[in-house]
């Protein structure tokens, strides 16, 4: 495909007019103010409209789209306790399914192009990714508090069977990690055991850290550490890893997760939603810490709008610590999309650059929210909407445009959502 006479934001987030920029296979293969020579097949007319890097969701639970709603104005331990984890105990394979599926549907809207899930049925979820066309880094959060062998833990057989079967699958599309759920659902020798089995297969790994006062504070009190530094003494920082959260760090932890390459997943409308804090950001960065950007699941959110994600993103801490200077609209767009890549291991995703994967999303510049233009990384963070969201292409092939989903049958989708559903409030009352 190539694109026409379009405003792109580049690799440095920076808005140039009248651009042509050429696809070819699964990548960006020409960026220049020049129509290009060769022929790049079907052409899109660009004129007032932005072409700019999808986004990377750092963190999410997807299938609990099924939750939507469901349990509203409660605390974290009450919202698990009383309403998540009795409804997802009546969850099966098809339910998981078409609740990803419905998940990827509203990621494609809103420009998400490849998501890091925690969850389980994950056969299933692989299945709706590779079928749909998105990008995921898909994971099967482990519980355990047992003593006995952990290979022989169903949550592990499961892990261990998820990596050997669709790790790489889709040309590499869909990558798996390995996920201890979080130290407050776990033992120190469930954790040792993850890492190792990480450091052996290369994979990333992906985990739940210090979302609320009490879980950090219970760490401190079982094991004198908070749980950067327990999950760091049990080796879960040793390959390459997504702390999601991160609300309630303090002290050395900071420079632990700088020092071991950890990113953190931050999610500001979940978290506060939940009344759980905010994420100090702001200390994050000039730590050097790579921060990207989780939606969480869409039964804390309650949606997948990365846009709107990234404006509470670049606010919250500037309400938290009085100081409106902290996290610019550039800090928030590379948190959204580059660093979001690198922390699933996609280096050659997350920017509009030669080279690069065509993970590509099209803003319609002539919505009224969008003039004047006088910063465009600004407009995008602070006035754009989801709904602006024209066309989301991942490796190069377009998945969702104007409206209409090329690989989902939103329909069915939403049939099935709605019938297992049913279904499950059903059974629990």
């Amino acid at each position: 495909m190539l694109f026409k006479n379009i405003t792109i934001l580049d690799e440095n987030f920076i808005a140039r007019k009248n651009m042509y920029v050429g696809i070819k296979d699964d990548t960006i293969d020409y960026i220049d103010k020049v129509e290009p020579e060769s022929d790049y097949g079907d052409s899109y007319d660009g004129k007032g409209k932005l072409l700019m890097s999808g986004f990377f969701n750092a963190h999410a639970h997807t299938p609990m789209t099924l939750l939507r709603g469901y349990a509203e104005n409660l605390s974290l331990q009450d919202w698990l306790t009383k309403k998540i984890f009795p409804f997802e105990d009546k969850l099966n394979g098809n339910a998981v399914s078409a609740g990803t599926l419905l998940g990827i549907a509203e990621s494609l809207k809103f420009g998400i192009v490849s998501t890091s899930d925690m969850y389980y049925f994950c056969d299933d979820m692989a299945k709706a990714v590779l079928e749909s066309g998105v990008k995921n880094n898909l994971s099967r959060g482990v519980v355990n508090f047992s003593e006995d062998d952990i290979d022989l833990l169903p949550g592990f057989q499961e892990t261990k069977h998820l990596f050997e079967t669709f790790h790489n699958e889709g040309n590499g599309r869909l990558k798996v990690d390995i996920s201890l759920h979080a130290e407050y659902t776990s033992n120190p020798k469930t954790a040792e055991h993850l890492a190792k089995y990480a450091v052996k297969t290369g994979a990333n790994v992906h985990v739940h850290v210090s979302e609320t006062e009490s879980e950090h504070n219970e760490c401190k009190r079982k094991y004198g550490m908070t749980p950067v530094r327990y999950l760091n003494h049990c080796g879960i920082f040793d390959t390459k890893a997504t702390a999601a959260h991160c609300v309630w760090l303090e002290g050395e932890d900071f420079d632990i997760l700088a020092d071991q390459g950890v990113t953190v997943a931050s999610c500001p409308v979940s978290n506060l939603k939940l009344a759980s804090g905010v994420c100090n950001v702001p200390l994050l960065l000039s730590k050097g810490v790579s921060v990207a950007i989780g939606t969480d699941s869409v039964s804390s959110n309650n949606s997948l709008n990365m846009i709107e994600e990234m404006k509470f993103f670049a606010v919250a801490n500037k309400g938290k610590q009085f100081d409106p200077t902290l996290v610019t609209p550039v800090d928030a767009l590379r948190a959204a999309t580059f660093a979001g890549a690198k922390s699933q291991g996609r280096n050659d995703c997350g920017r509009l650059s030669q080279g690069f994967k065509a993970d590509l999303i099209v803003l319609d510049l002539s919505s009224p929210n969008m003039h004047p233009v006088h910063d465009m990384a600004t407009n995008i963070v602070y006035s754009a909407s989801g709904s602006d969201v024209l066309l989301t292409m991942v490796d190069g092939r377009v998945l969702y445009r104007n409206g209409e989903y090329l690989t989902i049958d939103l329909e069915k989708v939403i049939h099935d959502v709605e019938k297992e559903t049913g279904r499950i409030l059903g059974e629990l009352k």
